[in-house]
């Protein structure tokens, strides 16, 4: 019998030493390092392989390239996000917190291919609650095959038997390979049958979609390499309380990382938005104060969204600073610019503020929407439902122009809006004629306040 060999690895990169170290000398990180089993000394066994050929150095002139063939997965807002539909051989890591759809959103795609042979390999889900929520959705497709398994070598075993044109594992974090004998889950077997999912998918040219959990931080779980191993990194969000579910490209090989695509969820499964901004406004009969409508871009998307304040006297002496969906650090800097620059004294009260429907946003031209939102709850005076903007906010109080204007302006003119305010740094090579709604241009906060109020 073989001797059992033992190391350490970090669980914050995944670093790996022959003894316990109480610093990682690769992130920084302290007490990260665990003892897990590696190797048995069994023979290793090789992931299924199908007339693989050794690769052979060859110059890159003589390397003919032909456009990717991309798989229709029947989901407008995926394709979105993967850039036009799922690549041949591509290996993709969806991920998000517990509960909020991805085995949903998964199977459901599954469900929706026609034509293909897909292999839905579920180490969590028993056949039976499959099932359930295959009927909840209501597809049906015989060509979506369930496999309860979380032995690498059996699945592979079936790969071979089956031949499917695609591989969903549900998920990474439940199979363990023979190889090693740490447990599933652990830091090893994740990198090890990660690994093997990898080679398989690059020989065979099958692609493999595969489910990760999150940690607390909001990070995959495991090793770091996970995501480095993969082509495309896809993360599920949203606030269970919302019905909005919102993934988003943080990697992408053979796409563009700043798209987006919006779901509802509901008693049937995940529903496409095809059109976010009708959904992100308030349907309000009067006009209240603190709320002001902002032009977005996600990706080639545009959207308008709600931005929501409320401005009042601290009621403790240190002024409270909150809000969601939105940069906290930002919001202070732009108080900051609107108090130094214009005649309002909002160091002394506390500042809330909301992005309605859940979402979060980073797009610099919600700075504008923030400021007059700010302005609004602070003299109690609403702005009109038929205004929106677009600008971003420099520290000299200058209104500074934002990238694709007239998707901005077309969207909101799409929408009803009468009135959009822009920087007028924007407007070079733009004819307001071509357009029903107003713009208006301003160049600082002073001519906001001249303007709203």
């Amino acid at each position: 019998m073989s001797k059992t060999k033992s190391t350490y690895f970090c669980q914050s990169c995944g670093n790996q030493s022959s003894k316990w170290l109480g610093k990682c000398p690769a992130c920084g990180e302290w007490n990260s390092f665990v003892e897990e089993v590696v190797s048995s000394g069994k023979e290793e066994k090789k992931p299924y392989q199908k007339n693989s050929k050794k690769p052979i150095p060859q110059s890159i002139s003589d390397i003919s390239f032909e456009k990717e063939s991309r798989i229709n997965t029947g989901m407008e807002e995926l394709n979105r996000v993967l850039g036009g539909g799922m690549v041949s051989g591509s290996v993709i890591l969806v991920g998000g917190e517990p509960g909020i759809g991805k085995s949903t959103l998964m199977l459901q795609m599954a469900l929706k291919i026609k034509g293909l042979r897909i292999l839905y390999v579920s180490g969590e889900e028993s056949g039976r609650q499959l099932k359930m929520r295959a009927d909840r959705i209501g597809i049906e497709n015989q060509d979506c095959l369930i496999l309860n398994e979380t032995s690498t070598n059996e699945i592979f075993r079936h790969i071979g038997e089956v031949e499917p044109n695609m591989v969903v594992i549900d998920s990474i974090q439940t199979l363990h390979t023979d190889v090693l004998e740490s447990s599933a889950g652990s830091i090893s077997q994740i990198r090890e049958t990660a690994a093997e999912m990898q080679k398989f998918s690059k020989i065979t040219n099958i692609p493999v979609v595969l489910i990760g959990h999150i940690t607390k931080d909001g990070n995959i779980a495991g090793p770091k390499i996970l995501e480095h191993m993969v082509d495309t990194v896809l993360n599920f969000e949203g606030d269970r309380h919302y019905g909005f579910r919102i993934l988003r490209s943080v990697k992408n090989r053979f796409g563009s990382t700043s798209e987006l695509g919006i779901f509802e969820m509901n008693s049937s499964g995940l529903r496409e938005v095809t059109n976010p901004s009708e959904l992100l406004l308030s349907q309000r009969d009067e006009n209240v104060s603190g709320v002001a409508i902002a032009a977005m871009i996600e990706g080639q998307r545009p959207m308008l969204i709600e931005v929501q304040a409320l401005v009042g006297p601290a009621a403790y002496g240190t002024p409270q600073r909150s809000a969601t969906g939105f940069d906290t650090r930002r919001m202070n800097m732009l108080l900051a610019v609107l108090e130094k620059r214009s005649s309002y004294k909002v160091s002394t009260k506390d500042v809330f503020l909301n992005i309605a429907g859940g979402i979060r946003v980073d797009d610099p031209a919600i700075d504008l929407a923030v400021i007059a939102s700010v302005l609004s709850s602070a003299e109690d005076i609403p702005i009109g439902n038929n205004v929106c903007f677009a600008a971003e906010v420099g520290l000299s109080g200058e209104i500074r122009a934002v990238s694709r204007t007239e998707k901005r302006i077309s969207e909101a003119e799409k929408l009803g809006f009468e009135k959009i305010i822009v920087s007028k740094y924007s407007l070079k090579g733009i004819e307001k004629q071509n357009y029903k709604i107003e713009i208006v241009a301003v160049k600082n906060i002073q001519d906001i306040v001249d303007e709203l109020f």
